[in-house]
């Protein structure tokens, strides 16, 4: 049981660089964590006595916790009591509204697709290391989560979250097509009885996919004045949350620096770094993130901001973040939003 415990743990913890500055998040999202291990019967007391915190630490709104606690609590319950599938029976113990402000915004949405690009707009304001990117055809959607940190037990949990909810959220009718890990969960047998689809291990990418149906399924709680009041809210908070931490930080801020108009070659930001290009590549990937990556976000925020905030034509926009043509520019866009430039700007300015 002992080897069985230690495999478990090697599993939930995140590949973290002894360099990198320790990332934090809310107290509130280790609460989710402790509720749901509580209601799994684990034996949550003795767990927060081993990080020093009580459950009155966790309801402070303001508090942040380093991320090391929320692995050490899983490596511990593990050692407590091992249980296979720990992410995805979590899923299941963790009711709608255990995340309120991000829960809400996406189910007063008007649809689960409405509902999922809220998720990739707004999934910062959880502790989540996942992102999401989008991506539509005239006959599927395919949703991928990027491990940011490379954990699969929060990519587990992630999309066990999303099917389980979407499926509340539907009376039933939300299914998925397909889903991809690319690591193997320990009882991928139990996956797919849980999704009720196929789940596929060792992929190429972390995906949910969808058919168009099950994307334009309307969401029963859909409430267009509730969900404007909670979006200015959720914009206030996103403007303040620290995107990165470590060397991933210093890069994003130079690259944002830089997004309209300047150098945004690894090698031109490696100098403003007193590194070189190699080196620093390197130090990104332990710290779990790619360069690309980091420029990826960089225009995908800058241009929200452009379309939110200026009058700048769309084609002007896409020359202002880095692409000499708007054909790229809108595929971009589409994958980072799920929607055309055209109808963010509409949406934002409604």
């Amino acid at each position: 049981m002992a080897a069985r415990a230690n495999s478990l743990t090697e599993h939930a913890r995140p590949a973290v660089s002894p360099a990198a500055a320790a990332p934090t998040m809310a107290a509130l999202d280790v609460q989710v964590l402790v509720n749901g291990l509580r209601r799994l019967g684990y034996d949550v007391g003795a767990l927060l006595a081993a990080t020093d915190l009580t459950d009155a630490d966790l309801t402070d709104p303001d508090r942040r916790l380093s991320c090391e606690i929320y692995g050490l609590l899983v490596c511990d319950a593990l050692r407590q009591r091992a249980m296979p599938n720990l992410a995805l029976k979590l899923a299941t113990a963790t009711p709608i509204g255990s995340y309120p402000l991000l829960d809400y915004l996406i189910l007063t949405s008007e649809t689960v697709g409405a509902g999922l690009r809220q998720l990739a707009q707004y999934v910062r304001l959880s502790g989540s290391p996942v992102r999401v990117n989008i991506r539509e055809t005239d006959r599927s959607v395919r949703v991928e989560l990027v491990n940011t940190a490379r954990s699969t037990m929060a990519v587990e949990y992630f999309a066990a979250l999303l099917v389980l909810h979407f499926r509340a959220e539907t009376d039933g009718r939300f299914a998925a097509a397909r889903v991809t890990f690319q690591h193997s969960p320990e009882d991928l047998a139990e996956y797919e009885h849980v999704f009720g689809c196929p789940v596929h291990a060792n992929a190429a990418a972390n995906t949910v996919d969808l058919d168009v149906a099950a994307f334009r399924l309307p969401l029963s709680r859909r409430d267009s004045v509730l969900r404007k009041v909670l979006e200015a809210r959720a914009d206030e908070l996103l403007a303040r949350l620290p995107q990165r931490a470590g060397l991933a930080a210093e890069v994003q801020r130079a690259l944002i620096a830089r997004v309209a108009g300047g150098d945004v070659r690894v090698e031109a930001v490696a100098r403003e770094l007193a590194t070189s290009g190699r080196t620093l590549q390197r130090r990104l990937s332990a710290e779990g993130v790619s360069y690309q990556e980091l420029l990826d976000e960089a225009r995908k925020e800058a241009a929200a901001r452009y379309l939110s905030e200026s009058v700048f034509a769309i084609g002007e926009v896409a020359y202002l973040v880095g692409y000499s043509e708007p054909a790229p520019f809108y595929r971009a866009f589409k994958r980072w939003y799920g929607v055309t430039p055209e109808s963010f700007r509409q949406a934002r300015r409604r």
